[in-house]
């Protein structure tokens, strides 16, 4: 700890902490700046303290400020503090579903550094904790409406005297083991590996996938037919609703880029008599792919590949990505596509399936990455980058492909996502086994993260069809589409 003079006066500031308090009446905190005169000798006083503080006295901080907070929220979870002490954050809060704060040092963590990283990392490494439900349910009842305006009425004040007794707390080590030990944004065309990418994010276990997938190893948006269907009939109708929208044919050569676990390639070939090829990257998937097709007796109509797309070769009737093309890069995007035209006969047809955000006035807006974007990319999916749709449908008619029908599965993928991360937090010690807890509490919390995201709209996925534009002569869609719905 080390003290300063000035003309200003004198100036204390710990180099550890990066807390500091200037006699000119004001206080920084890092990089804040807060002026409040008529608590300058009580800062002053407080500043002298030892880096160790009495747990009890932060402990009465701590239910000082959330009972206020609490008033203003009303919010219907309550929060647990290392001492026992349970806080109802409302009129309505659940006792038993808990935000559990496991020490002081929490506290004193996210007040030196309030970013999301380190709130996720506090999670990650079990220093905050939920208990009494799954993340889905935590996150509906954290959800207030006009949160914002009602947050504002707290006094900032109080807030301010409650955080002191926690500036100096030494937090627990929140050093995260899983996150990607590369280049995990890769933007452009340049150094990417599209493989460890690939295998970082598919290549936990297939045991692992299983906690949460339907039997069929769908990774990706189901289609509900019914909002009260199961995940497992919105699957099994997603699969069938690609084959139609394809207009799969028996004979055709269908390709599947990014095939996954084998079930549109086996679904396709089974109930629509084509002969299929699926690549992927993922050793895991391919080896699971390769197996399902012996297992049902299909080597003679299905290959499976374990080999990047843009190596392939041959011509296709119809050709299918599914949850593909946010792993490509969108500086890749003209190559990406290119590649599939020239794999594609005339008028043969193309569905592509993924997720994108929602445009923005400006390009440099829509550019930059939000820190939620960068905390997936570290620890989720190195790699991905989601683009608007618009710009995606621009690329594809900038590559000749004729766009048919472009379908929005929003809402659809925010109850996938939540059936995921419910089934997996309903296998919790079978995941923790497989994966350990750490990479369990990122997953848990990247899939409800994802639900609320597709739930609220900033994600969005489509479903894109179009075909290969023919010199002369129009495509071979149908003039309706009344045959995808029989």
């Amino acid at each position: 700890m080390t003290f300063q003079t000035s003309s200003s006066g004198f100036r204390h500031k710990d180099p550890d902490t990066q807390v500091g308090i200037e006699h000119s009446s004001k206080l920084r905190y890092g990089s804040a700046l807060v002026t409040d005169t008529s608590q300058l000798e009580w800062l002053t006083v407080l500043s002298f303290l030892p880096a160790t503080m009495d747990s009890s006295r932060q402990a009465k901080a701590a239910r000082q400020a959330l009972t206020h907070v609490a008033e203003h929220l009303n919010a219907r979870f309550s929060v647990r503090l290392w001492d026992g002490t349970i806080l109802p954050m409302g009129e309505q809060a659940d006792p038993n579903l808990c935000v559990v704060i496991q020490s002081p040092g929490v506290i004193g963590s996210l007040l030196r550094r309030p970013t999301l990283e380190n709130l996720v990392r506090l999670y990650a490494t079990g220093g905050i904790d939920i208990d009494g439900g799954d993340l889905i349910a935590f996150g509906e009842a954290a959800r207030v409406e006009r949160s914002s305006k009602r947050l504002r009425q707290i006094s900032k004040g109080l807030l301010i005297r409650s955080a002191f007794p926690f500036f100096f707390s030494r937090a627990e080590a929140t050093q995260t083991r899983h996150g990607y030990a590369g280049e995990e944004i890769g933007r452009g065309n340049v150094d990417r590996d599209n493989k460890d990418y690939i295998q970082f994010h598919y290549d936990l276990g297939n045991e692992f996938y299983k906690l949460f997938l339907d039997p069929e190893m769908q990774y990706s948006c189901g289609y509900f037919t019914d909002w009260n269907n199961s995940l497992e009939q919105a699957q099994r109708d997603k699969l069938e609703m690609i084959c139609r929208k394809l207009r799969l044919q028996p004979g055709d050569r269908f390709l599947d880029i990014g095939c996954g676990w084998g079930g549109l390639v086996c679904h396709a070939a089974r109930n629509f008599g084509v002969t299929a090829h699926g690549v992927t990257l993922s050793q895991e998937q391919h080896d699971f792919a390769v197996e399902k097709v012996q297992r049902l007796g299909l080597a003679d109509r299905v290959t499976i590949e374990l080999r990047d797309y843009t190596t392939l070769d041959g011509h296709y009737d119809k050709i299918a990505s599914v949850g593909m093309y946010e792993h490509v890069g969108i500086a890749n995007y003209p190559t990406y596509f290119q590649k599939i035209y020239s794999l594609l006969r005339d008028r043969g047809i193309l569905l592509n399936h993924g997720i994108t955000r929602g445009a923005k006035r400006k390009k440099k807006q829509f550019a930059r990455m939000r820190p939620e974007h960068k905390l997936i990319a570290k620890y989720i999916f190195p790699g991905g980058e989601l683009d608007h749709i618009g710009h995606t449908l621009e690329v594809m008619e900038s590559c000749r492909f004729d766009v048919h029908d472009v379908e929005n599965w929003r809402e659809h993928y925010a109850l996938t996502t939540r059936f995921w991360c419910q089934r997996l937090a309903a296998h919790k010690e079978e995941a923790i086994d497989q994966v350990g807890p750490e990479r369990y509490r990122l997953w848990a919390a990247y899939l409800a993260a994802v639900s609320f995201a597709f739930t609220d709209g900033s994600l969005r996925i489509f479903q894109v069809v179009a075909s290969k534009h023919a010199k002369k002569g129009g495509s071979e869609l149908p003039p309706t589409r009344s045959d995808l719905y029989r």
